[in-house]
């Protein structure tokens, strides 16, 4: 793939000219048989921050879960708000960029070519911020919404007296699988589009480095490589590492509940911690083997894994019913989009405080992470073909997937309430990473196919900390992509240590904590992205015309 950092890349013609040179102020030699090449500034900030952090969380655990707590509490309380005006502000911007004639600028510039085919392409995107997300969220999600968050006011099928109506289930059914589309939808894509936008744009199109702060070269000029770059960047780094923490501790907490249902081996917080060491110590084995002997190698396994986990649960299920469930949520979710989508008028506590506003600060942590990919991969497509394509191919895969198995739970659930295990793990007795495992329960091969969605989640994990640490090296190497494999083996020791400490911090209070903290900045560096964008494709637009 061509880019700047590429000596072999062809010239770029920008209106956004920089005598910059990508490393230029990167520390490069040997620390014993470790060789380095480090942003001084970026990397020796994040590093000791982190590092703090880490020693600070472990030496006071119980301060820092009623600190978590405080976060989350305001997070949500407060600020409600502001994160859904701001994901809806992402979504018209994507779709007016659509409309307007920037959607006719090509990343790359005019006669730039796709990199990869339109299969390759949409394959790479359904890997893109896809992961232990599916698995942990799959069933509890559609189950909980539709029982007990209740969207938009919803009447619950089971009334105060705990028996079961009827006539409630199939409009609870719809707005559950519905109120599970809206946080894995176009809302959180486009927030990735905005990203992703940004860094192709500047790195294809006007010769900047693969770096979040080159976006903002029209707001900053120069002053981009300072200190006002070092902190987007920082920024860029803590909202990735507790973006990742997040999906690594519920990964651990998955694949451990799995293993106590399967083999009855202990639910403990040392055991998850357990779990996280030896998954880290598998992600640094894949680093040292290199994106194409580990990472790939493990996606694609991954990807094959997770096809087949699909069509067992819908054709050992309710293979009709989970289909039809999948377009009644769909069908819904399009006629109460903006009802869904509007931060004002509801009373929806339940649904749009703990669940949502985790869900919009979640995607904006997760950001630079999952842009970074999207950008590295879209290449010599055009803007309206790159909006359209990452806002609905990945929606629609993901809206499947949970369609599929949120409507066999909710049909099992509903035929004997009493016998059911999803209900007992999702509405009697809270056990969120034991919801999969509860509707698995119902159909054959239990104990094989539960294996295999520990063995899925324990992957996710492994590749989720690999490409995570190779995008925060990316950024704590000053944009450079090919920086020694010891200092991203770095940064996944670094992921995994701050999920177990958020783990013994707090569990899943800390693990939302996390990314709520470090959304609320980013999310102010991405609404200023949305104005280089603009500036950038006026400049585009400028050099086609002429």
């Amino acid at each position: 793939m061509n880019h700047p950092n590429d000596p072999e890349s062809p010239s770029v013609t920008s209106d956004m000219q920089t005598d910059y040179v990508v490393g230029q102020d990167n520390i490069k030699g040997q620390l014993g048989p470790i060789g380095f090449d480090i942003h001084n500034r970026v990397f020796v900030v994040s590093a000791l921050a982190s590092a703090i952090f880490i020693v600070l969380t472990l030496l006071f655990p119980e301060r820092a879960g009623s600190t978590f707590q405080s976060i989350v509490a305001f997070s949500t309380g407060t600020l409600d708000w502001y994160f859904m005006i701001l994901v809806d502000f992402f979504i018209l911007f994507c779709l007016a960029l659509v409309v307007l004639p920037y959607g006719s600028v090509r990343l790359g510039g005019a006669d730039a070519r796709p990199d990869h085919s339109y299969l390759s392409w949409f394959a790479m995107l359904f890997t893109a911020g896809i992961g232990i997300g599916l698995l942990f969220f799959g069933v509890l999600e559609p189950v909980y919404h539709a029982n007990v968050s209740l969207p938009l006011g919803i009447a619950s099928p089971f009334g105060a007296d705990g028996e079961l109506n009827s006539a409630a289930i199939d409009d609870a059914s719809a707005m559950g699988l519905a109120g599970t589309y809206l946080h894995w939808g176009i809302h959180g894509w486009a927030v990735y589009v905005v990203m992703a936008l940004a860094l192709g744009l500047f790195t294809y199109n006007k010769g900047l480095p693969f770096s979040i702060r080159s976006a903002f070269f029209p707001i900053l000029g120069e002053r981009v490589w300072g200190w006002w770059g070092h902190v987007i960047d920082i920024l860029a780094v803590f909202s990735t590492l507790f973006g990742l923490a997040t999906s690594l501790g519920l990964g651990a907490q998955q694949a451990n509940a799995g293993m106590n249902f399967v083999f009855g081996l202990e639910v403990s917080t040392l055991t998850q911690v357990i779990v996280i060491i030896l998954v880290t110590a598998v992600a640094l084995v894949s680093v040292w083997r290199g994106l194409e002997g580990g990472l790939k190698k493990l996606s694609e396994i991954n990807m094959i894994l997770a096809v087949l986990f699909f069509f067992f649960v819908l054709f050992a299920g309710p293979t009709l019913l989970a289909m039809a469930g999948f377009w009644s949520g769909l069908t819904t979710y399009v006629t109460d989009f903006i009802p869904l989508s509007a931060p004002f008028g509801r009373e929806d506590d339940a649904y749009r405080q703990s669940w949502t506003i985790f869900y919009w600060a979640w995607w904006i942590s997760w950001a630079p992470f999952v842009g970074m990919f999207i950008a590295r991969v879209s290449r010599g497509r055009t803007v309206r073909e790159f909006i359209l394509c990452v806002l609905l191919v990945p929606s629609l895969f993901i809206f499947v997937w949970m369609g599929v198995f949120g409507s066999t739970a909710l049909e099992q659930l509903y035929a004997d309430p009493a016998g059911s295990l999803v209900k007992e793990y999702v509405i009697d007795n809270y056990r969120p990473e034991l919801s999969l495992f509860g509707m698995l329960n119902e159909l054959p091969l239990t104990g094989l196919m539960s294996t295999l969605g520990i063995v899925l989640a324990l992957i996710f994990f492994v590749t989720s900390s690999d490409s995570g640490s190779l995008v925060i090296d990316t950024i704590t190497a000053g944009g450079k992509i090919d920086a020694p494999r010891p200092q991203r083996m770095f940064w996944a020791v670094v992921e995994g240590l701050i999920a177990i400490v958020l783990l013994i911090g707090g569990g899943l209070t800390a693990l939302q904590a996390g990314v709520t903290a470090t959304a609320i900045p980013f999310s102010i560096v991405m609404l200023l992205m949305c104005y280089s964008i603009i500036k950038a494709l006026n400049g585009e637009l400028r050099l086609i015309r002429k």
